[in-house]
C-alpha cells in the first residue's frame, strides 16, 4: 500500500512527459535568456560573451526604465481591478440566468476575442482620434469647441487593454460561479440574511478561487501587452513589452533586451505569487 499523502509511483511516471515538455519549452528557454542577459553589448560585435550584471545595473539605476516597470505594473493592476469589478456582475448574471438568450450573450462576450488586437486598437483609434467619432459628435452638438486629446494617453491604453482582458475575466468567473449551490443562498435568506450578507458570506468565499484565477490571468495578459500600448499609447507611453522589442529589434541590444525580458518575467511571477497569497489569506478569513 502506498504511504498516505504521497503520490504513487505510477502517477509520477504519468507526469514525467508533461514535466519534460515544460522543462523543454519553458525552463530551458528561460535559462538561455538569463545567460544572454549576462553578456555585454558592443555596437560593432553586438553581443560579447561574458558574465556581468551591468545590464541589470543599467536597468535599476536608470530612472526611465524604472518608470517603465512602474507604469507597466500600474496599468496592469488598474485593468485587473476594473475587469474584476465589471466582470463579476456579468458572470453572476450569466451563471444564474435561465434565459434562452444566454448563449447569444456569451457569443457576444467572446466576439471581441475573434478580432486581432491590431484591428481592435484601430477601432479605438477611430473613436479617440482628434477627428474621431467622439470628438466630431461632441463638436457637432456644441459641447466642445476644440477636440479633446484622448489618443496617446493613459486612459486610451487603459480602455483598450480592458476590452481585451474583460472576456477572460467574465468567462473564468462564470465557470466557477455556475458550480455554486444557490440553495445555500436561499436557505440563508430564509433565515434572515440580507442579499448583501448572503453574497459576502456564501457566494464570494466560494467564488474566490475563480476571482484569483481570473485576476492572475488578466494581470499576466496586461503585463505582456504589446500592440495596444504601442497603437493607443504612442511613443510617449512606455511599457515593458514594447521597450523590450525596441531594445532587440531597433537597438540590436540583445543582452539588455534579454535582461528586460527576464525582469518582466520575474516581476510577473512575483506579483502573481503575492496576489495568490493575498487571495488565500482572504479566503481563510471569509470562511473562518
Amino acid at each position: 500500500m502506498p504511504e498516505t499523502g504521497r503520490m504513487p509511483i505510477g502517477a509520477r511516471l504519468n507526469l514525467a512527459p508533461a514535466l519534460i515538455i515544460v522543462a523543454a519549452l519553458v525552463v530551458a528557454p528561460t535559462m538561455i535568456l538569463v545567460r544572454y542577459s549576462l553578456n555585454r553589448f558592443d555596437p560593432f560585435e553586438l553581443m560579447i560573451r561574458s558574465f556581468t550584471l551591468e545590464n541589470y545595473v543599467k536597468f535599476f539605476s536608470t530612472g526611465y526604465f524604472q518608470n517603465v516597470l512602474v507604469s507597466t505594473l500600474q496599468i496592469s493592476l488598474e485593468c485587473t481591478l476594473a475587469a474584476l469589478l465589471l466582470g463579476y456582475p456579468v458572470a453572476l448574471f450569466l451563471a444564474r440566468t435561465r434565459s434562452r438568450f444566454k448563449s447569444t450573450i456569451i457569443i457576444l462576450i467572446l466576439f471581441p476575442l475573434l478580432v486581432g488586437n491590431v484591428v481592435r486598437a484601430a477601432g479605438w483609434m477611430t473613436l479617440f482620434g482628434t477627428k474621431g467619432f467622439i470628438n466630431v459628435t461632441l463638436m457637432e452638438i456644441g459641447l466642445i469647441s476644440e477636440p479633446i486629446e484622448m489618443m496617446y494617453t493613459h486612459g486610451a491604453v487603459f480602455v483598450g487593454m480592458l476590452c481585451v482582458v474583460l472576456p477572460f475575466m467574465i468567462l473564468t468567473l462564470q465557470g466557477v460561479i455556475e458550480g455554486i449551490d444557490f440553495s445555500l443562498v436561499e436557505a440563508a435568506q430564509n433565515l434572515g440574511a440580507t442579499p448583501a450578507t448572503a453574497f459576502r458570506r456564501i457566494i464570494l468565499p466560494i467564488s474566490l478561487p475563480g476571482v484569483a484565477t481570473g485576476s492572475v490571468l488578466v494581470f499576466i495578459l496586461c503585463m505582456n501587452a504589446y500592440s495596444t500600448p504601442v497603437l493607443l499609447g504612442g511613443p510617449s507611453f512606455s511599457m515593458m513589452a514594447p521597450e523590450l522589442y525596441d531594445q532587440i529589434s531597433s537597438a540590436a541590444n540583445m543582452p539588455f533586451g534579454a535582461a528586460l525580458a527576464f525582469i518582466l518575467t520575474l516581476a510577473t511571477i512575483l506579483a502573481t505569487a503575492i496576489s495568490s497569497l493575498f487571495f488565500q489569506r482572504r479566503l481563510k478569513r471569509l470562511t473562518a
